[in-house]
């Protein structure tokens, strides 16, 4: 069985706002896969090093922080102000513990052997009838396509279970039915035999991996929004993003749509086929 965590950066609305008041243009879902023989591994090494840092840093008379409180998320990482409205435990930390925190969960990608894979869509070259809905069914659709690939290449008498954070009653419906329909019907690319029925739903603040998924997505997310593909975070990730035996594109990053010249940039960049 292979696990593969879900999170996004960037909002789902798909529209870009105006001159005047701007919105953000890309949205990213990102997936990060893990052979179920690792994830005892890869889930004790950074919980064990949140209860060292927890009782390094809590004072005289306070109780131990609970790893449900010990959630990382990158908002939090980044922004002071997100930091003190919504994480005790990153607050109390020193500035070297953080970033010692976050680098034990990049680690864990080589230790671990962990695949990544993305979704990036412009917003600003979508059609007028994009809705929030049917802009998370296009990303959620290109990671099940690459999931399945990289199963059926790599791993095919094995399964893949999505995990993703339980947001609410009605997202996770949603989601469940998108994944369902894509399951039952396939589409126009591939028939989908190596992903467990419907996905797994799980409290970010109970999960290491989602918490990961989202370290890396907006890393992606800085760099597209950003154009900048030298971002050292973004970089540092392409090692270990899903391509075919014998590639040379990055087979699990799909940018879309084609209208969009990120497109062209990053095949420039010589680094995605994007089919």
């Amino acid at each position: 069985m292979y696990f593969f965590y879900f999170d996004e950066s960037g909002s789902r609305d798909p529209s870009v706002g105006t001159r005047e008041n701007p919105k953000d243009h890309i949205y990213v879902l990102c997936a990060v896969g893990m052979f179920e023989a690792q994830w005892v591994k890869f889930d004790k090494t950074i919980s064990s090093l949140k209860i060292a840092l927890g009782r390094k840093c809590k004072q005289p008379q306070q109780k131990d922080f609970q790893l449900a409180e010990c959630e990382v998320k990158s908002n939090w990482i980044r922004s002071p102000k997100a930091r003190l409205e919504s994480s005790p435990f990153l607050c109390a930390l020193h500035d070297e513990d953080r970033e010692r925190l976050v680098g034990c969960y990049y680690e864990q990608i080589k230790r671990c052997n962990l695949v990544l894979f993305a979704s990036v869509i412009d917003k600003r070259y979508l059609w007028d009838y994009m809705t929030h809905e049917l802009l998370h069914k296009k990303a959620y659709e290109f990671l099940l396509e690459r999931i399945e690939q990289f199963m059926k290449e790599y791993h095919s008498k094995h399964n893949a279970l999505i995990v993703m954070d339980d947001t609410s009653k009605e997202l996770n419906r949603a989601v469940a039915m998108k994944h369902a329909y894509f399951l039952h019907k396939g589409n126009e690319n591939l028939e989908f035999r190596h992903i467990v029925e419907y996905p797994f739903f799980t409290r970010s603040e109970l999960s290491n991996g989602v918490q990961l998924a989202d370290l890396l997505a907006y890393n992606i997310y800085r760099a597209f929004r950003q154009e900048d593909f030298a971002y050292p975070y973004f970089s540092e990730m392409l090692p270990y993003i899903y391509r075919r035996r014998g590639a040379d594109f990055l087979d699990g990053l799909k940018v879309w749509p084609e209208g969009s010249p990120l497109v062209g940039e990053a095949r420039a960049w010589g680094r995605i086929s994007n089919h």
